[in-house]
């Protein structure tokens, strides 16, 4: 029995499923390269690159089952996975807290200009505390979009500040607004009235684009967008010319729509947006469940469910 990695995943995964199998590690192989390599292979340990389509699938002649170190399956074709009777196993919450302290964290960097200010002092050597004039967290409000485990650890960090929390989750009962102490509301008027938003959904068709001209034009000029999900749910042209145009404060993100455009993170591609050029945008590669902590804790959860479906004592 075999197993392919194609992410950086904790080395408990590779030490522990070694007991078992062969372990081959291969990071972040194209679609082409990982269909003519998968058909030797029973477990495939992966994230969210590249996604897994049905050319991958149907060439995974001895696939039984995929360990996603991480929280969303958009990037993996479940229905021929189905069909070919190859099992699926996710990670959902436990890399929750990492993602909602980098969401805060991002908060705290656009509200206090921390990023500018740094790069002010040590590539411009300057010492000008009254170019960067902030505000506090306190007493403003916060949207979530996407009320589940990430979105409500959010909520709760950010009534630490003494925020107004409110969010929309067309999936959730009242009582469980009612127990975050976040106020429900529509989409719409999330933007309305949010200094802040932030967004926790998947990308789907009906979250693709959610942030555009329109939408953007509904919100407080210097209102907030910090994403940690999926960079097609911002479209980053109309983001591009709302920050430009001073329609919006700022936009914070950990993804972007193209992030493996042209290479990705494969023998030093380059990585370029008209988003660059924006002193109100901030962003990471990526990171959001980059933790120790959360590698460990989603480690352990993968390597159970691989040895459960496999019956590995």
């Amino acid at each position: 029995m075999k197993c392919l990695i194609i992410d950086v995943v904790s080395p408990a995964i590779a030490e522990e499923l070694g007991k078992y199998m062969e372990v081959d590690t291969k990071i972040l192989p194209t679609q082409e390269e990982l269909a003519g390599m998968i058909g030797d292979y029973e477990v495939l340990i992966m994230r969210v690159d590249p996604a897994i389509n049905k050319t991958i699938l149907d060439a995974a002649k001895k696939l039984k089952v995929i360990g996603v170190c991480s929280v969303g399956l958009n990037h993996v074709d479940m229905d021929t996975a189905k069909a070919n009777g190859v099992q699926v196993f996710n990670a959902p919450g436990l890399n929750g807290n990492a993602v909602a302290e980098l969401t805060i964290s991002k908060m705290l960097d656009m509200s206090r200009h921390t990023i500018p200010a740094c790069n002010d002092v040590k590539i411009n050597k300057n010492w000008d505390k009254y170019k960067f004039v902030g505000r506090e967290l306190r007493g403003k409000t916060l949207g979530v979009l996407g009320f589940g485990r990430i979105g409500q650890r959010v909520g709760e960090l950010a009534r630490a500040f003494l925020m107004d929390v409110v969010a929309y989750d067309p999936y959730l009962p009242a009582e469980v607004f009612e127990q975050q102490h976040a106020k429900s509301m529509t989409i719409e008027e999330v933007l309305k009235v949010s200094d802040f938003v932030t967004i926790h959904m998947p990308l789907t068709p009906e979250t693709k684009d959610l942030f555009n001209a329109k939408s953007i034009a509904g919100m407080k000029d210097d209102a907030v967008v910090l994403n940690m999900a999926r960079g097609g749910i911002v479209n980053e042209k109309d983001m591009y010319e709302a920050l430009k145009a001073g329609k919006i404060g700022g936009y914070a993100s950990d993804v972007m729509e193209n992030e493996l455009a042209g290479g990705g993170l494969t023998e030093d591609a380059g990585f370029d947006s008209p988003l660059f050029e924006c002193d109100n945008f901030i962003v990471s590669p990526h990171l959001g469940a980059q933790t120790s902590d959360a590698s460990r804790d989603i480690g352990a959860h993968i390597i159970n469910k691989v040895k459960e479906a496999l019956d590995l004592k």
